[in-house]
């Protein structure tokens, strides 16, 4: 359905390739449709979108860069991207709870033994299902060394005790990524274990669904794990490898995340865009007043540089090359794009961008989150501003070649 682009030049990224076109034709509608519609705006509840998720699944939408033994597109993640960034226009709700497989999926394809992941990532494709990543604990988000939960051999298993929290898809995963210390003397890089859980387990806790700000569509709860008793064969990579494992999930994700903030830009420069030309004060238009025409320039210009930056992350990880670095800057230059673009669409729009019957209000509520999740835009900083320093130090220079 995609085509799958493996040229190195930037110049192929900046076309309107067949898959670029088709997805931006066709998949805004897709999302559109299928939510509920008052006032021509997409007005979202506090429900699960399954709906839309079958019709995502059906359409090869969700998974796509499974391998093909087990089922998927195998698709590069240009192409991801393409589509997420595609999604994110029309609801970044729904591109969170879509990301949430992407992101429990991605340990697997890289680490898991091949019967864990014919198990897994086959189910992902055979039907429409969810999976959930389990790192963030109450008392500890971004700094992963804080983390408590815990698993402990006994014969031939772990038992896995603890509590995540903030956990996407918690409440409707049928399976879980779940990250936990296994040598509490150990250093951060080998102190921990990944592991596959499945839903049904004895064990697991499923929390209330929480109320966010934004994004409501998604099912965020925290996971308890009491005596949860899982094989060793369920283990990922092997013991003491769950931190690295975590950490290059982020190189491959994070460029998903920058294309969902991309496409919620996208929208509200477009709503603040179409605004303007209608919306008149003093007999003209409010775009022909250069405060608001000097506002839309500003969001179009950050719009397209997140773009192709968000793109050039993507391209890195699928040219082989170390991702963390280029990862990091789209996902936080995109982030903070979609937020001052969203903030500025709420104040076109004046009054209107106040009230839940016109677009802008619930644009600003899902902008924040991609700030947030993910590693905080202070943490990306802190990557990057790391690997900076440390290719100056190495080479003089701060290109990267």
């Amino acid at each position: 359905m995609f085509s799958v682009i493996s040229d190195d030049s930037l110049f192929i990224l900046l076309n309107q390739t067949g898959a670029n076109y088709y997805l931006r034709l066709q998949l805004p509608d897709l999302i559109l449709n299928s939510l509920k519609i008052k006032n021509n705006f997409t007005r979202l509840t506090m429900e699960f979108p399954w709906e839309v998720i079958k019709k995502a699944h059906a359409n090869g939408f969700m998974n796509v860069d499974i391998p093909s033994e087990y089922g998927g597109l195998d698709l590069e993640l240009v192409s991801n991207v393409l589509i997420s960034e595609t999604i994110g226009y029309g609801c970044t709700g729904i591109g969170t709870v879509i990301l949430g497989n992407d992101l429990a999926a991605t340990p697997l394809i890289i680490g898991a033994s091949e019967e864990v992941k014919k198990k897994f990532l086959s189910r992902l494709i055979d039907e429409p299902i969810m999976a959930s990543y389990c790192v963030t604990e109450p008392g500890a988000g971004s700094d992963v060394a804080g983390l408590k939960t815990k698993a402990e051999k006994k014969g031939d298993e772990w038992v896995i005790n603890g509590s995540k929290m903030w956990i996407t898809n918690g409440g409707v995963a049928n399976w879980y990524f779940v990250l936990a210390r296994t040598d509490p003397k150990a250093s951060t890089g080998t102190a921990f274990t990944a592991f596959v859980v499945d839903g049904d387990t004895p064990g697991i806790v499923r929390g209330k669904k929480e109320i966010n700000m934004g994004q409501r569509c998604s099912d965020t709860r925290a996971i308890s794990f009491e005596d949860v008793v899982v094989p060793s064969s369920q283990i990922i990579g092997a013991a003491g490898e769950g931190f690295k494992i975590a950490m290059k999930t982020f190189d491959k994700t994070r460029p998903i995340v920058a294309a969902l903030a991309v496409g919620l830009a996208a929208r509200a420069l477009d709503e603040a865009s179409k605004y303007s030309l209608e919306r008149k004060t003093f007999g003209v238009p409010i775009a022909q007043h250069q405060g608001v025409s000097f506002l839309l320039a500003d969001m179009a210009i950050n719009l397209e540089l997140s773009r192709l930056m968000t793109y050039k992350s993507a391209q890195e990880v699928d040219s082989g090359r170390p991702g963390a670095y280029w990862a990091s800057i789209a996902k936080c230059f995109a982030a903070d794009t979609a937020n001052q673009t969203a903030a500025n669409t709420v104040q076109i729009f004046g009054g209107n961008g106040f009230n839940t019957e016109f677009p802008a209000e619930k644009l600003m509520r899902d902008a924040k989150i991609f700030q947030i999740y993910e590693g905080t835009s202070q943490i990306q900083r802190l990557v990057i501003s790391r690997q900076l320093l440390q290719r100056v130090a190495q080479t003089g220079s701060s290109y990267v070649f």
